[in-house]
């Protein structure tokens, strides 16, 4: 099924398999998705995350913030081997599950750090460092930016994934766009293939180095949204 739903080769499609199992198995011992059906994961988990991949090119540098389960870092990886990718998630029972994903999958320059984006931002090993940030479904888009900009390089972007509806969420986001330093680029809205599913991908690229206040510490991002 997942090598017809997403017309890709059976050594991808035997990796989004395994992948699946590994994510079914632990869903049982941990919460990590409400979507059990294996029709519904490839299409709202892996082809969702795949979407993304046609604003990035081969051997860049991505970080995926609140990774979860590990969408869309996984699923982009697994079709481009190419991209050095990070997986950052605040709960650590997750990144051990992104860590035995990554293991049994034996995928390469991937890694999963247990951390606050608010801290690790704030981290010169990290901060500025990378061509790509993105993160499914977080936080509403100014508090997002405020996570996701710290660790792209100047000339790099935020690809941010929403639902549906999100033209006020622009709005009231773009003081926060612009304090960041960031210039919205494209807002790209679609369909998930057969389906009735909304998407859209904010794409916000970066235009000057941020001023160091940004990330502020753990919470404030989330409690009190740079408007």
């Amino acid at each position: 099924m997942i090598k017809e739903m997403m017309n890709i080769s059976e050594e991808k499609a035997n990796l989004f398999n395994e992948y699946k199992e590994i994510l079914l198995d632990w869903n049982e011992k941990i919460n990590l998705t409400a979507i059990t059906n294996e029709k519904e994961i490839i299409l709202k988990h892996f082809i969702d995350s795949c979407t993304i991949l046609k604003y990035i090119q081969g051997k860049e540098k991505v970080i995926d913030i609140g990774s979860g389960a590990g969408f869309p870092g996984i699923p982009i990886k697994i079709m481009n081997q190419e991209l050095n990718i990070t997986l950052v998630d605040s709960l650590n029972k997750r990144v051990n599950f992104l860590n035995e994903v990554i293991n049994k999958l034996k995928l390469t320059n991937i890694e999963a750090i247990h951390a606050r984006a608010e801290e690790l931002g704030r981290i010169d090993k990290y901060r500025e460092k990378y061509d790509i940030a993105t993160s499914r479904a977080v936080a509403n888009l100014s508090t997002l930016l405020e996570y996701l900009m710290p660790f792209v390089k100047v000339g790099g972007k935020c690809i941010c994934m929403k639902g549906p509806n999100i033209e006020e969420e622009l709005k009231s986001a773009e003081k926060a766009i612009k304090e960041l330093g960031g210039e919205l680029e494209k807002v790209d809205n679609f369909y998930l293939p057969n389906s009735d599913i909304e998407r859209n991908l904010i794409i916000i690229k970066k235009v000057k180095e941020i001023n160091f206040k940004y990330p502020r510490k753990a919470g404030m991002p989330a409690k009190v949204p740079i408007k």
